[in-house]
């Protein structure tokens, strides 16, 4: 399936789109944040095609990294198990597989992570404030309630009370890909709001990460990021267009932050605040080193760091070894926090901004389809595991907690998610429930 923009020149087309962010989800001042989601198009720039791109493609990642986690799991309960640790084990450089993939590569999707950030506060949907107060009201309801739920299964172990924030995470390639096998079923306008709300959200276990999860800082390597920082700061001010200068700086600030006590996958986005970025031109040529960045490190992210990802820490075996001696209140606390308390946390909040009206509900979607979505926040797979490898570090046992829970939380939020939507849109097209009541 491939999605063009009419009047508009293409780099490259393949079966699947690949990221195409050429073109921000920005919206009028005038209009309300969802408005022109819903509206037939008036203008050859043709926003709603650029989305399907965009959609498109983190599906696609999403089928991708679905698949990795499938074949982690069949490794990890057969008689292959051993071979599939011993290769995350594996020494190199100094350091295992898993290490370089969890701390290497992800500093690659945090950078990516921390370009959409940018892009879309600057330069994107959200760059307006009222664009940004239901997505980010339901992104806060959803990190706060996982968090108590958790907190009230692991209240008496401070060891394992450290892993609150796993389920206060949304994976937006798991949940815009189920999103995508709906099809037409689900407006426009909620898959934009999923959007905003994942990106808020990972915004969220940003600072979550940051604040919370960082080691003994080292005053020597913290100087030199900050050196580093300093001089990246330079190239920006200088409006220095060449992408070159800063993903050299960007090694040596990724190998400082790595020695300075904080996680090292943070250097990404502090790199990503320094790519220069200005509101985009009609033109390919006008893109800023930002746009350049982003559109290259997309297809990179989703269909191989990501999927490493999956591959390297969804593996767990479900047979042999007790939950209930110490992991149990972690798999509760995970997989309830996850299914009960991301819904929970996402649609309360969202009902009393509509409520209180500090927000609008988007155009055509009706609060069954807003409960829905609500749900899928649950699916929390990529950011939930790497905060538990952070908080759980050197606890196998509750590492292998935190995998079973995300893995229950998140599949048992895919099922009533994607079954709430499917019996709205059923609903809707029957007309027995209009589909904006």
């Amino acid at each position: 399936m491939d999605y063009r923009a009419p009047g508009r020149r293409s780099g490259f087309q393949i079966q699947i789109s690949l990221p195409d962010r050429r073109k921000s989800l920005n919206c009028g001042a005038s209009r309300s944040p969802w408005a022109e989601r819903g509206m037939k198009h008036h203008s050859h720039h043709a926003e709603p095609s650029t989305l399907r791109r965009f959609l498109a493609s983190e599906a696609a990642g999403g089928v991708v990294l679905m698949v990795s986690a499938a074949v982690a799991l069949a490794l990890a309960n057969s008689p292959w198990a051993s071979a599939y640790h011993d290769l995350l084990e594996a020494p190199i450089a100094g350091h295992s597989t898993l290490h370089w993939i969890n701390d290497g590569l992800m500093a690659i999707f945090f950078l990516l992570v921390g370009l959409e950030i940018k892009r879309e506060l600057v330069d994107g949907h959200l760059r307006h404030w009222s664009a940004r107060v239901l997505p980010g009201v339901g992104a806060l309801g959803g990190m706060v309630a996982p968090a108590l739920v958790f907190a009230y299964f692991n209240a008496q172990s401070p060891q394992t009370a450290r892993g609150w924030a796993i389920p206060s995470a949304t994976d937006i390639a798991f949940a815009l890909g189920v999103l995508a096998l709906l099809g037409d079923r689900v407006p426009g306008a909620l898959k934009v709001f999923l959007t905003a709300l994942a990106i808020l959200d990972d915004l969220g276990a940003i600072v979550i990460i940051a604040v919370f999860y960082a080691g003994e800082p080292s005053a020597a390597p913290l100087l030199g990021a900050g050196v580093t920082l300093f001089l990246l700061l330079g190239l920006n001010l200088f409006e220095v267009k060449f992408l070159t200068p800063y993903l050299l700086l960007g090694v040596a600030l990724w190998h400082f932050v790595q020695l300075s006590g904080v996680h090292a996958t943070l250097a990404g986005v502090l790199l990503a605040a320094m790519i220069p970025l200005r509101l985009s031109g009609p033109d390919p040529e006008e893109h800023t080193p930002l746009h350049r960045l982003e559109n290259a490190l997309g297809p990179f992210v989703a269909f191989i760091v990501l999927p490493l990802f999956g591959f390297a820490n969804a593996g767990v075996a479900f047979g042999g070894g007790d939950l209930a001696a110490g992991g149990g209140p972690v798999l509760l606390g995970v997989a309830l926090g996850l299914f009960l308390g991301k819904q929970a946390g996402v649609f309360a909040a969202i009902a009393l901004a509509i409520g209180t009206r500090i927000a609008s509900r988007p155009p055509k979607s009706g609060w069954g389809q807003l409960y829905g979505v609500s749900v899928l926040c649950g699916v929390g797979f990529t950011m939930s595991l790497f905060i538990g490898q952070i908080a759980f570090d050197a606890d196998e046992g509750a590492m292998r907690a935190t995998k079973i829970g995300v893995l229950a939380g998140s599949g048992a939020s895919i099922l009533l998610g994607s079954l709430a939507l499917w019996i709205m849109s059923k609903r809707a097209s029957a007309g027995r429930a209009p589909i904006d009541s």
